[in-house]
């Protein structure tokens, strides 16, 4: 990801929906909706052709905004994804409260405007590929919690039956993603020395390593600042006057924090850098749960680190 260049002067806004596209413009306030299809991809590649490179701002819509962004890069365009609820407290805060897709395209052209979020690059068919896989393993995943955590309570002997057969399903489906994600990044070069360097950390395995390769490409070219605040580890001051209020985390990306969490409980008790660390921090009469936010920013950071050197874990590794 890079900065919005200070050249940038056309803005634009798409708001993404599944069967089509409203497309705002400014300075000018054009816009036009537009089928979400191959005619209307063309379209509007033609409507901005006369605006030469634009800077473009589209929500992140569960992967729908994917061949939009990939079309538009592929342009020339500056493309940036973001979250829309950092969107819609945009939209609040400028008194817009009403909604329709024509509207959100304008927010957005408006948010592309003021706030020029950072852009993003071209992923490829791979790194897609990759993305969805661990986004359905994810999701298997938390079925098989939801399924474990019904059986117990159900009182009939032919329910727990049907909920055994599900979960020998679903954990069978489990391992078939996680062999085909491994067959995938080991087919590759670059992530499989990637993945090797991560899983030689003390607390991190090959569903961590696999999240962190699919869903933070940006590991290794950010500092330690910069990688926090993207992944939702930087903790923010609350103070306001003679108030000085705890510090909380806030925003990032939340599955990439959920993989951390379990690599950082993993961590406290075999990574001996982590431990001492939170033995420190424990002893200082922290909270529990600052004491684990603490450990995941750090192992984040040491991640961040070996992956910017090309770099293996060892324990005698500056702090």
């Amino acid at each position: 990801m890079q900065d919005a260049p200070a050249e940038a002067r056309v803005f634009v806004g798409i708001d993404v929906a599944k069967h089509s596209f409203d497309v705002a413009l400014l300075p000018g306030e054009q816009s036009v909706s537009l089928t979400h299809n191959d005619v209307g991809l063309q379209q509007l590649l033609e409507w901005l052709r006369p605006w030469g490179s634009c800077f473009v701002v589209l929500e992140a819509t569960g992967g729908l905004e994917h061949r939009l962004t990939g079309e538009l890069i592929d342009a020339g365009h500056q493309v940036a994804v973001v979250n829309p609820r950092q969107v819609r407290d945009f939209a609040r805060g400028c008194g817009k409260l009403a909604k329709t897709d024509r509207l959100d395209a304008l927010i957005l052209a408006k948010f592309a405007q003021q706030v020029q979020p950072r852009l993003v690059e071209k992923a490829s068919e791979k790194q897609l590929e990759l993305a969805a896989l661990i986004t359905r393993r994810r999701q298997l995943q938390a079925v098989v919690v939801a399924e474990s955590n019904r059986r117990d309570p159900a009182g009939s002997p032919q329910t727990r039956r049907s909920i055994d057969k599900h979960l020998t399903w679903l954990r069978k489906e489990v391992a078939h993603m996680d062999a085909t994600i491994t067959r995938l990044i080991a087919a590759d070069d670059n992530w499989r020395g990637q993945a090797q360097r991560l899983e030689s950390v003390p607390g991190v395995g090959p569903t961590t390593s696999a999240t962190l390769v699919a869903e933070l490409p940006e590991l290794g070219r950010l500092n330690r600042r910069e990688i926090s605040a993207l992944v939702g580890l930087a903790p923010y001051n609350h103070d306001s006057g003679g108030l000085r209020g705890k510090r909380s985390i806030w925003g990032g990306r939340a599955n990439i924090r959920s993989v951390l969490y379990m690599a950082a409980l993993t961590a406290r008790r075999c990574n001996p850098l982590i431990r001492t660390f939170a033995e420190r921090l424990q002893q200082a009469g922290k909270p529990f749960k600052v004491v684990l936010t603490a450990c995941m920013r750090k192992l984040l950071t040491i991640l961040n680190v070996l992956t910017k050197n090309n770099q293996v874990w060892c324990p005698k590794l500056p702090s």
